[in-house]
């Protein structure tokens, strides 16, 4: 075979270049595939590593959120430095069903709010309670006149607009829902006649269906949605922590 046969020279493009050149060419030009390949899938791997990283650290968060708790900063402060009585109002048809829970309402939303609101001083629960037994004209008195009679500076009131155990005709399963309006009455403000500050508040106790008598009684059912109306309307008026996913 004659040098520069067609055997030792190859064309590309038309020109003529020798084997040996272009054989050079080719395996550089594969070193550099499987460079960049080898850059690809390290690439890759590191950004696989990194979700997996992230998903972890996510998950841990998760948890964490799931087991622990958050700051919720009061609604309304009016009551610090303040004088203040409870007044919890419900009407005939709830009283007669369930005829503890004005008092027993009246009496922990009023012991809460004087240990966590910063108040200068309180009407004690029974005396409250006393007066309005005494007083029963005191819904037509505008708020005002009712706040100057008991002596203090705010009225916190709590009209419960609907309390049951179980939805009417069905006493099989538990369906408890407390449900109201707190209000704030200030009588040393320019309009002592009006609410200041207003929140609905609703709770519901069991979180599911399918709970009737032979699970739990109904005290158990009263108990826990009472304290969870409690929380509800005591927490709008102080710093307190809450699940991050809380149930109520």
């Amino acid at each position: 075979m004659k040098r520069g046969g067609p055997a030792t020279r190859l064309h590309e493009k038309g020109a003529e270049v020798p084997a040996m050149t272009w054989i050079a060419r080719r395996r550089g030009a594969n070193t550099a595939r499987r460079v960049l390949l080898g850059a690809i899938c390290l690439g890759l791997g590191l950004a696989m590593s990194g979700c997996v990283i992230a998903a972890v650290i996510g998950g841990m968060a998760q948890s964490y959120r799931e087991s622990s708790t958050r700051k919720v900063e009061a609604e309304y402060r009016g009551l610090e430095g303040k004088t203040y009585a409870v007044i919890v109002a419900a009407d005939r048809v709830i009283q007669a069903n369930h005829p503890g829970v004005v008092p027993v309402l009246t009496q922990r939303i009023n012991e809460r709010l004087y240990d966590h609101a910063g108040a200068a001083g309180w009407i004690p629960t029974s005396d409250t309670l006393a007066w309005l037994l005494n007083h029963p004209q005191w819904k037509s008195r505008a708020f005002g006149e009712l706040a100057e009679a008991l002596g203090v500076e705010r009225i916190v009131f709590i009209e419960l607009t609907e309390y049951r155990l179980h939805d009417p005709g069905n006493r099989y399963e538990w369906s408890g829902i407390a449900a109201g309006t707190v209000s704030v009455i200030e009588a040393d403000g320019p309009l002592p006649d009006e609410f200041m500050f207003e929140r609905a508040v609703r709770v519901r106790f069991p979180d599911s269906t399918g709970f009737g008598p032979m699970d739990m009684s109904g005290q158990q059912v009263a108990s826990v949605l009472i304290a969870r109306f409690v929380d509800r309307a005591s927490w709008l008026f102080y710093d307190h922590q809450e699940p991050y996913y809380p149930d109520y």
